[in-house]
């Protein structure tokens, strides 16, 4: 039976819940982005207001077992000064039952990296010279996957689940875990508003609703696409897929990114948008360059005439401005992927320019405004406007795979 965080009881219990600290750090393992840190600290503070205490498990990066650089320790000293509340580190999650038992309410204890553990993620580590020595690596991970899973619930007295960048993954952490606690199990506040955010678009917006989906191609954005058409009134299509359309539909596209056999699919997907009344908004002019670098020629041109040696690398003023007045007239935005080469400065100004008329649309219209994916979440952080957007989504696969209907392992272990 699914809890809620707002009214579960924590008094003298000990909550384990699982966070999403995986943040970036420098050379000097200092926190660059300290985002998804502050994200969860609502959860961790409500269980100790409410006279409990937290043990905390997380990922950070992709570690191949036990991994100076990717230890949590370097993230403590900052957890502490946001919890305001004392914070203790186990440096094996396997083997945290004395720092457990001595843990006091009102305090965090912090288990070391889950993914030290081939475990967590439940696949085998290592080459492998055959098929079947894979195979039986395999099945020997997942059975000990059963006592790591074991383990982690009896440090607790009820699970919470507030890494919505991982529900997308069937981990010990984010699924498994769920069933030892088939009565005191429940979604964290990142959790919640992720969900409600997203659900919201989907089944319950304001009309009109438009949605801006970019990205580089056509294959990875596809199902998103044709999923949306039964929610939006209007689709902006941008980014490095917008040449596939357009070379299907007979421009030229210089050597712009096209993946040719995705040219009748892309066909097809204008023609089902027309069936279904949805508006499709692809660029009509568009900032070209002769280099992919910061430094190149660049000029404007219609995107259905890009000369030979020349490619497509950002959305330009009069599709902007184009895009602006749909925006503008839209009560539900949902926005997943950059309009342009995001990572050269040069040609992150379409971007930046989306994210300052969401902040405008959500501002002066009203409109509800969701954010998703790594550049659109970076472009609305670094403008300034995180704060100015209705919801910025922390988990980009995952709400990938939310918008797509898909059934997020994390989600589901929780509702069951």
């Amino acid at each position: 039976m699914q809890q809620f965080i707002d009214t579960y009881d924590f008094a003298g219990k000990k909550a384990i819940v699982r966070v999403d600290f995986n943040v970036p750090l420098n050379a000097d393992m200092q926190i660059t982005d300290d985002t998804r840190i502050r994200a969860a600290i609502p959860t961790l503070k409500k269980v100790i207001e409410k006279g409990g205490a937290v043990i905390v498990m997380s990922h950070l990066g992709r570690p191949k077992g036990v991994t100076e650089k990717f230890s949590l320790k370097h993230i403590l000293g900052r957890v502490e000064e946001l919890l305001g509340a004392p914070v203790k580190f186990a440096d094996d999650c396997q083997a945290a039952d004395e720092q457990v038992a001595a843990l006091k309410m009102g305090e965090c204890l912090v288990l070391e990296n889950l993914r030290f553990y081939a475990e967590e993620e439940g696949k085998p580590r290592g080459e492998f010279a055959t098929e079947e020595e894979k195979k039986a690596a395999k099945a020997v991970v997942k059975e000990n996957q059963k006592e790591f899973v074991k383990k982690l619930a009896s440090y607790a007295d009820c699970y919470i689940n507030d890494a919505f960048g991982t529900a997308h993954r069937a981990h010990a952490s984010t699924a498994l875990i769920a069933d030892y606690f088939p009565n005191d199990k429940m979604f964290g506040y990142v959790m919640e508003g992720e969900i409600k955010a997203i659900d919201h678009v989907l089944k319950t917006p304001e009309h009109p609703v438009t949605a801006i989906v970019g990205g580089a191609k056509v294959s990875s954005k596809i199902t998103i696409i044709e999923k949306l058409f039964d929610a939006v009134d209007n689709m902006i299509i941008g980014g490095g897929m917008v040449y596939t359309f357009r070379k299907a539909q007979g421009g030229q596209i210089g050597r712009s990114l096209c993946e040719d056999d995705q040219m009748q699919l892309a066909l097809d997907t204008l023609k089902k948008a027309e069936e279904k009344g949805v508006k499709i908004y692809l660029s009509k002019e568009v900032v070209v360059a002769d280099d992919f670098s910061n430094d190149a020629n660049t000029k404007i041109v219609s995107n259905m005439e890009i000369p030979e040696g020349w490619e497509g690398m950002d959305a330009a003023p009069s599709t902007l401005a184009m895009w602006e007045e749909v925006l503008m007239n839209s009560k539900t935005i949902l926005w997943n992927g950059p309009v342009g080469v995001f990572e050269i400065p040069a040609f992150a100004k379409g971007t930046n320019r989306i994210a300052e008329i969401l902040a405008k649309a959500t501002a002066e219209n009203g409109a509800f405004t969701l954010v998703g994916g790594g550049d659109s979440v970076a472009a609305v952080t670094q403008m300034g406007f995180a704060d100015k957007v209705s919801y910025v989504s922390t988990g980009g696969g995952a709400m990938l795979e939310y918008l797509e209907g898909k059934e997020l392992p994390g989600i589901a272990a929780i509702r069951k």
